[in-house]
């Protein structure tokens, strides 16, 4: 099978590039779509596919001239329909699906900001990791200006600063409901230590990305992206051991093994001081942790940057620990289809994650 980024491409250079002869633009497939990340198979092809690209124009090109020539595109292309429809675009009828915008536009448009220059702590974290996949991967066909290159530099990793924040906090959601697994199975609850048992399970694969410098894609591709990783050989195995135990004590032993190798990894990038990350006793219950909050305490006590501290001492603490009170990025924050999918709905997460309001 042709793959949608290849079929793209095709398209591109065969159809969309001679109809604009003489017409400067840059061109790409970025944004939505499983095969803007590569993931698309012959099921992706049972709706709203077909060769489609983004055509980037200067911001002060008359669009128009670019839109005309469009309707000479062909009905058809290596025998996918052309014109096909996206119920959210042209009120659901078949259209060809070349986009034609501008630089800023089309990265304002899906992070509510142009990274052109610089992303503040702000950008970062109410811009989901699913989004940032989207724009940093894909292809991109012709860049004359480098506009493209330029902003998806930009985008291609958090700065250390917040990198340690955004991890400090995948550690706190493990720290929150580790010992759960065990204190459930040990009431006699099995099937509420496997719910928190799978939620952890989830934590721990995107602590994983973040360890790796990599953008978590969204749920559907989250366990075949994960595949993807080095770190998936050292902590995939414990993890579907986790959701496979027969018992809570099988659950807790493979969720520690897991919590602990990554642990170790996060050691090794060198962000913090050093943490054992060794499983140990909670308290006096017969229960086993890595105490992932250490992990927490370590990462945000070697941030320096002014405007993550800041955000830092407005959290404060969580209620009877030292740890701080971390929400994270909005991804960590918030697990809601129809929040992290609209731009503006994660910009107004601003006080949700206790930064200013934008």
């Amino acid at each position: 099978m042709t793959s949608g980024c290849q079929l793209a491409g095709r398209f591109y250079r065969e159809v969309v590039a001679p109809l604009l002869a003489g017409a400067p633009h840059a061109a790409a497939l970025l944004g939505e779509g499983s095969e803007v990340l590569g993931y698309d198979d012959e099921v992706s092809t049972d709706h709203s596919f077909g060769p489609r690209v983004q055509l980037f124009l200067s911001p002060d090109a008359d669009p128009g001239p670019v839109h005309a020539r469009l309707d000479r595109l062909p009905q058809r292309f290596a025998g996918y329909p052309v014109a096909f429809p996206y119920v959210d675009r042209h009120d659901g009828r078949p259209h060809h699906q070349v986009e034609v915008t501008t630089v800023a536009a089309f990265f304002t448009g899906r992070l509510g900001t142009d990274p052109a220059a610089r992303m503040d702590l702000g950008d970062w974290l109410l811009a989901p990791t699913q989004r940032l996949a989207t724009l940093t991967r894909g292809a991109v066909f012709h860049d004359p200006d480098g506009e493209l290159a330029a902003r998806r530099a930009v985008l291609a990793w958090y700065p250390d600063d917040v990198w340690r924040y955004v991890l400090a906090a995948g550690w706190l959601r493990v720290g929150q409901e580790e010992p759960f697994v065990g204190r459930a199975g040990g009431r006699g609850d099995d099937l509420g230590s496997a719910v928190v048992g799978a939620r952890l399970v989830r934590d721990l694969i995107r602590l994983a990305f973040l360890v790796e410098r990599c953008w978590a894609p969204y749920s559907k591709w989250l366990g075949h992206a994960f595949g993807q990783l080095r770190l998936a050989a050292v902590v995939g195995p414990c993890l579907r051991a986790a959701l496979r135990a027969p018992g809570w004590r099988e659950r807790e032993a493979a969720l520690c093994e897991a919590a602990s190798r990554l642990g170790a990894a996060t050691n090794r990038l060198g962000l913090a001081a050093e943490v054992d990350p060794a499983p140990r006793q909670f308290y006096t219950r017969d229960v086993r942790v890595v105490h992932a909050e250490r992990f927490t305490a370590a990462l945000t006590a070697a941030v320096t940057d002014p405007q993550v501290r800041s955000l830092l001492d407005r959290l404060g603490y969580r209620a009877g620990s030292a740890v701080g009170a971390l929400p994270g990025a909005v991804d960590q924050a918030v697990d809601s289809v129809d929040v992290l999918s609209y731009p503006d709905r994660c910009q107004a997460a601003a006080a949700l994650l206790g930064l200013h309001q934008r």
